[in-house]
């Protein structure tokens, strides 16, 4: 199996952009548009855990706009082959300081293109750095 086949990562790395974008504008329609339409497509969220697309779209729906800017740090992307790729990343929100969130996406690509099957979203206290640990040490 190949790891990280240029245009697969690239082709995944825009289509996580997208998704990036939609989710700091509140665009329902891409973000619904990006997850895979199945009941098998899963999101554990920070305080729900979402089982099938309609449950994902309905708290899309429901979401509040407000606060939804964050910050993204340490974003990495893997694709195996070219139709499989997990998406990683960390997040910062300014509403929550002293705290880091952590969201990780699985992407298959399907003949209608890349789309999203599980997700997760957590969200814990910012671990101290190991500059800090060693200060303190």
């Amino acid at each position: 199996m190949e790891i990280d086949l240029p245009d697969a990562l690239a082709e995944v790395a825009a289509q996580f952009e997208r998704y990036e974008k939609a989710l700091v504008s509140n665009d329902v329609a891409v973000l619904d548009e990006l997850f895979r339409n199945d009941p098998r497509t899963l999101r554990y969220g920070i305080g729900e855990n979402l089982y099938g697309y309609d449950a994902i779209m309905a708290f899309r729906a429901a979401r509040s706009p407000v606060g939804l800017m964050r910050r993204t740090d340490k974003t990495v992307i893997t694709t195996y082959g070219r139709d499989t790729a997990v998406a990683s990343t960390l997040f910062y929100r300014d509403g929550a300081p002293g705290k880091v969130g952590r969201q990780m996406q699985t992407w298959i690509r399907f003949p209608e293109g890349w789309k999203i099957v599980a997700a997760h979203v957590s969200i814990i206290d910012e671990p101290e750095s190991s500059e800090q640990m060693d200060q303190k040490a």
